[in-house]
């Protein structure tokens, strides 16, 4: 009788055991599984912001040289004219704001960056006289759907309108700048005319980093989708800018993108 009492006690002790470790095998299986899942996803994750990252370097890396570029115009801009900080700083806060938040998208509405290029046009206007001929038109269709729609690029109007103000002859009496804005028909359309100094500004090493940099970012973004014209008619420097925005969106959707 003691034996069977003590045989029927091993092998519960034995079933307990075997129990144990059937649940410890099971809860090490399950970790070791759900950390293998972790580890994919997180491979995954890396792969996916690498790809990414690849895809979009050469757009990255021209983005990264243009904000150090308008910024330290723009601040140049500020401190040679002490007088006018107050009205400056505040539209600088506008554009800052537009630079650190928007410009981070790939695409911000046509409304948002004709916006932000009013702003940079009044922060430049403390570099010339009250009695300067500087215009700026808008000739806006508000009521056309692109207008609202995040399809243009942002920050497209730096480069065309920071080299009027840098190469514009400011003294003579014939002198302006002239800056249209346009939105027509699904496209954005930015002109800008300036007369031509006759002082010879000194070349730098990064001169033409702007101007470079606006061909090859609507080249890579647009395609063909774009056209830029820059050209010299009687000491007038004229650059006139046109983004087919509906014939991009159409592309866009074509690729499934």
């Amino acid at each position: 009788m003691k034996t069977n009492v003590l045989i029927s006690n091993t092998l519960y002790v034995i079933g307990i055991i075997f129990i144990i470790i059937l649940i410890t095998v099971a809860v090490v299986l399950l970790y070791k599984l759900k950390k293998a899942k972790a580890q994919k996803q997180e491979f995954e994750e890396k792969y996916n912001s690498l790809e990414l990252k690849v895809n979009g370097l050469k757009l990255e890396t021209l983005e990264s040289k243009l904000n150090p570029h308008l910024f330290k115009n723009i601040l140049n801009s500020i401190q040679s004219h002490a007088y006018q900080t107050y009205h400056a700083l505040d539209k600088l806060a506008n554009v800052l704001d537009y630079i650190l938040y928007e410009s981070q998208k790939k695409f911000v509405s046509p409304r948002e960056e004709i916006e932000f290029a009013l702003n940079l046009i009044e922060i430049n206007k403390i570099k010339v006289s009250p009695l300067f001929g500087l215009k700026v038109k808008t000739k806006i269709k508000e009521d056309e759907l692109l207008y609202e729609q995040p399809i243009l690029a942002p920050m497209v109007s730096i480069d065309l309108i920071e080299n009027a103000f840098k190469h514009a002859d400011l003294k003579s009496p014939d002198a302006f700048i002239s800056i249209v804005f346009e939105f027509k028909d699904s496209c954005f359309y930015l002109t800008v005319s300036n007369k031509i100094s006759d002082h010879k500004t000194l070349k730098k090493d990064n001169s033409g980093l702007g101007s470079n940099t606006l061909d090859q970012r609507l080249k890579i973004i647009y395609n063909n989708n774009y056209k830029l014209d820059k050209f010299i008619e009687d000491d007038v420097y004229i650059a006139h800018l046109k983004i087919n925005l509906l014939e991009y969106k159409a592309q866009m959707l074509a690729a499934g993108r």
